[in-house]
């Protein structure tokens, strides 16, 4: 088991609902699901006692939870001891995201991150997260926060943080748009469809269509994800969206996931850097915090 595994079984166990650890750690309930079912196998013994109504921990767990405990804060001051070498950095770095990224991730990475290097400040700049991987490469940004590409840029570095399902969207309230969601056979080629101007998220969804033989009907194209769910939000049409994007939404009650089938390949988020910005020590502390604070994946 790797620290992020435990951080996420530690997570579950103090709030013991599976929802509210997925919202937490940004990933799927079914991502949890897995993550524990894996553990469980591991160690041979149920660790969880589900039922529709409850979650709670078998004798198993309970010893999972304390070594989990202990194992986590001795991995911290670990890493928290090798950081006097760098106390003395100081200057200024600047991270380019969506505005999704920068609450969904960056909260425990900045607290770890200020809590190590208090002198080096970080400029953050937000837009559309289709942007992100260029300004890393092109050096308007030190670091940036995107969805990654199944081919990578030779010259660009990157450490995953997080998965995230690619999930069609629609109003989830008395509207037209839903009337003609909720029929036996809905006619996809008459939905009015919500799309980001360019970007992965539009690569795939064109790429949808096209498979199905379906013309799209595009009522817009806007710029990132936050504003497909507003407007979806709005009963104006249906769209694709990552689903951490429509799960941090204030939106998110209003607003229900459409079973489209086959289901869109996920988003990989990850931090993203030139290669010769890592070069730079502020840079490459930012990317060791992120190493630390996100050391796992699944």
């Amino acid at each position: 088991m790797d620290t992020r595994e435990l951080e996420l079984f530690v997570v579950l166990a103090e709030t013991l609902h599976f929802g509210q650890a997925a919202e937490r750690m940004h990933l799927s309930p079914s991502a949890i699901s897995r993550t524990i079912k894996r553990m469980e196998d591991e160690v041979g013994q149920r660790l969880l006692e589900r039922d529709k109504r409850s979650v709670r921990l078998t004798g198993a767990g309970d010893a999972l939870l304390q070594y989990a405990q202990q194992q986590l804060a001795d991995w911290r001051s670990f890493v928290d001891s090798l950081q006097p070498h760098y106390q003395s950095l100081h200057g200024e770095i600047s991270l380019y995201c969506s505005v999704t990224a920068a609450y969904s991730f960056l909260a425990r990475l900045l607290s770890n991150f200020r809590s190590r290097y208090p002198a080096i400040e970080l400029k953050l700049h937000t837009g559309d997260q289709a942007d992100a991987i260029e300004r890393a490469l092109s050096g308007d940004e030190d670091l940036a926060i995107a969805a990654l590409p199944e081919k990578l840029p030779k010259k660009l570095r990157v450490q995953t943080l997080a998965h995230s399902p690619l999930v069609f969207i629609g109003p989830a309230f008395p509207c037209a748009v839903r009337d003609q969601m909720n029929v036996e056979s809905p006619d996809w080629s008459e939905l009015p469809l919500i799309v980001s101007e360019r970007g992965l998220a539009r690569l795939r969804v064109d790429a949808w269509y096209r498979n199905h033989g379906i013309k799209p009907n595009i009522y817009a194209q806007v710029s990132g994800h936050e504003a497909i769910v507003s407007m979806v939000g709005l009963g104006l049409g249906v769209g694709v969206v990552p689903e951490l994007v429509l799960a941090n939404s204030p939106q998110r009650d209003i607003i229900g996931i459409i079973d489209a089938q086959p289901a869109l390949a996920p988003f990989v988020v990850g931090l993203c850097a030139a290669a010769q910005r890592l070069e730079n020590p502020l840079v490459k502390a930012f990317w060791d915090t992120a190493r630390a604070s996100y050391p796992g994946e699944f």
